[in-house]
Order: structure tokens, then sequence, then C-alpha cells
């Protein structure tokens, strides 16, 4: 890995303030302050700044083409083996707004707008329902409250920017009921499950999930029950290890990952606990696991487009930002290589969409367009 990419660096200095140590290279030098080739290293700096935001654009304008084959707001998952049309959908959601669109506002308005309708119009409003409040389609087996974390929060960044129109009250009430079914399903460790139900069992992805969408409501005006929160936040910290790394639940023999100990540091980071101990040492764990796989070091990735998106948020929160100039440097090369002629990525397990969507939220990161990504 090498530092300081003109181009980032300049993208940071335009979403948060300048900071010493994170200087670009002189002109006319390469990263290690030796006589840059030709082309100059600005030139190619340059060149993969353009390189993406085009590929940003191109992935965007894919999903807004696969949208429109459906005429629901919702995606396709003709080339995926699960069906997850809620997450997916709301991942979309959140791409564009991240692109710089909102609800009927931007260059894909009109599909946020539709993608948004679709997330209300499948949440449970009628009251006595043992399920109010909760966001699933039918046939979704897979990612339940998962997929009712991430919807919740696409609702709550839309809602940011139109609270009183029409389809903004629509959020609104979607998003206190949604609300009100975290808060009602919460385990007695503190974590959740899959089911939208109060259950003894819990399991840290979930929870980091659900959490991201109550620091989301809460941002926006949502009544959240801080009580709620307190108990996530220390659930989500009782599943680290003593490495560092994060586990997926609270007994000491559950398996750990590289994605979920990204997730669950930006979790913490996006829940205020910047800079705590167990924050630098998943940090220092996540760290040593990227120099470990750059160096060639082998390793099974489930989820990388998971992973990218977690390790992306996780990294820019870092107070050293040099941290996230060095992975993504590397990263958008190797997004650029693999990104399709028609703008999209490929995921066998969840669909082009899914994976297309979590890489445009990595390349949109630095605009800070996104409330909930912002320093």
């Amino acid at each position: 890995m090498t530092f300081g990419a003109p181009w980032l660096l300049a993208l940071l200095a335009a979403a948060a303030p300048a900071r010493e140590d994170a200087k670009p290279a002189p002109v006319g030098q390469g990263p290690t302050g030796g006589s840059a080739s030709t082309p100059t290293a600005t030139q190619v700096d340059a060149t993969l700044e353009l390189r993406a935001r085009e590929a940003l654009q191109r992935g965007l304008a894919y999903l807004a083409k696969r949208q429109s084959e459906l005429r629901n707001g919702a995606f396709p998952f003709d080339d995926a083996t699960e069906h997850v049309p809620v997450p997916v959908t709301a991942l979309a959601a959140l791409a564009y707004m991240a692109g710089g669109s909102q609800p009927d506002r931007g260059p894909h308005g009109k599909e946020v707008a539709a993608a948004i309708d679709y997330l209300c119009a499948h949440a449970e409003l009628s009251e006595g329902s043992p399920r109010f409040g909760f966001i699933a389609s039918d046939g979704d087996a897979i990612s339940r409250m998962h997929g009712h974390g991430f919807a919740t929060l696409a609702l709550s960044q839309a809602y940011s920017t139109s609270p009183k129109s029409p389809r903004g009250e629509r959020m609104a009430r979607v998003l206190a009921a949604a609300v009100q079914r975290i808060e009602q399903t919460q385990g007695l460790e503190g974590g959740w499950y899959y089911e939208p139900v109060r259950s003894i069992q819990h399991e840290n992805s979930v929870t980091v999930a659900v959490l991201a969408a109550l620091r989301g409501a809460h941002n926006v005006g949502v009544k959240v029950d801080s009580a709620t929160i307190s108990r996530a936040v220390e659930y989500v910290r009782l599943c680290q290890s003593d490495d560092g790394s994060f586990r997926y639940g609270l007994g000491p023999k559950e398996p750990s990952s590289l994605a979920l100990t990204a997730a669950s540091v930006a979790t913490l980071n996006a829940a205020g606990r910047y800079g705590t101990p167990e924050v630098e040492r998943g940090m220092t764990h996540l760290w040593q696991g990227l120099e470990a796989a750059e160096a060639g070091a082998a390793r099974g990735v489930r989820y990388p487009f998971y992973e990218r998106m977690y390790v992306a948020e996780a990294l820019w929160h870092h107070p050293d930002a040099r941290l996230y100039q060095r992975w993504m440097e590397n990263e958008l090369r190797r997004l650029l290589v693999s990104q399709a002629a028609d703008g999209s990525w490929s995921d066998r397990e969840f669909g082009s969409c899914y994976a297309t969507a979590t890489n445009c939220l990595v390349l949109a990161l630095p605009l800070g367009q996104l409330p909930y990504f912002q320093r």
C-alpha cells in the first residue's frame, strides 16, 4: 500500500477540515518522494478520480435500468440465488442518495422516490399486528431483521430532506412504527436476532444493522429510547475478542470475521464511541488483517461486498485519514477493474443489484452527501 493519492485528499478536504497528517505528495513527485514517471503521478491520480466518478455514475445508471424493469420500486433478482428485495432496495436507495439524489430531486430522484415508496408499502402498519412496524417482503426468508435495519436507515436518510411532504408524512409514520418494532424486539442481552420478535437468541451482524437504523432515526428527530441504544452498544462491545476482532455473538467460541469487525467498529463510531479502547483494538485488528491480505495471505471472504462497504466506513471515520487513503487507493483500482461494461458488479448469492449498490456506496462515501456517512 502507498500513501498520498492527491485526488483522494482533495475529496477528503471537500468533506472535512484539512489535517496536517493528510497532505498530498508534492506535484511532480511520487508517493515516496522520488521523481514521477511519465505520465506524471498527478495525471495518473486525475485519471483515477475521473474514472471513479464515471464508475459511480455507471453503477447508478445500471441500478436505475434494472429498477425500471419491475415498475414497483424494487430490483430484479434473476442472477441471484437468494431473494432479498427489501435490503437491496434500501441499499440502492442509499446509493442514489449518496450519489447526490433525493426523492424526486437530482439525477435519480425518480428512482429514489420509487424505492422509498416500495419500502413504505412493505411496512406492517395494521394496529394490533404482532409484526407491527416490520418492513419485509413475502418470499424473503434470509434478511428479515437485517433488511428491516437497512430499510429503516434508508427511510431516515430520505426523511431528512423532505419531512413536510406527503411522502415525508408517510415516512414519519413508518419510521415511528419501525423504531417501535426494534425497541420491542431487543433481547435480554441487548442484541437482536433474525425474526421481528423478542428472543433469547441474538446475533451481532443483525444488531449492528439495527443499531445503525436507530442512529439514523434518532438523527432526524424520531423518538428513540436511549436505553435501547445503550444496551445495544454494550452488546456490540461485549462481542469483542481478546485479539480485537468482533464475534457473531457473546460466547467466546462464537466465530469472528474481518467483515464483522469492520461493521462493529463502524457502528460503534456511529454511536459516538470514537477513540474508545474497543474501537482502537478493533481498528488495529482490522488494519492488520487488511495488510496481511494485501501481502497475499489467503483468507476466505464469504461476503466481500458487505466487507468492503463496512471497511470503507470504519476507515473513513478514523481520526488518521491516511488509513482510509492507503486502503482506498488500491481498493479503487480493484473496483474499476471488476466493473462490467454495463456498470454493474456481480455477486452470485445476492445478485448484481446488491453488489452494485454496495460498491456505489463505497465510491460515493467521500462526497459527503449521505448524512449518516458524514464525519
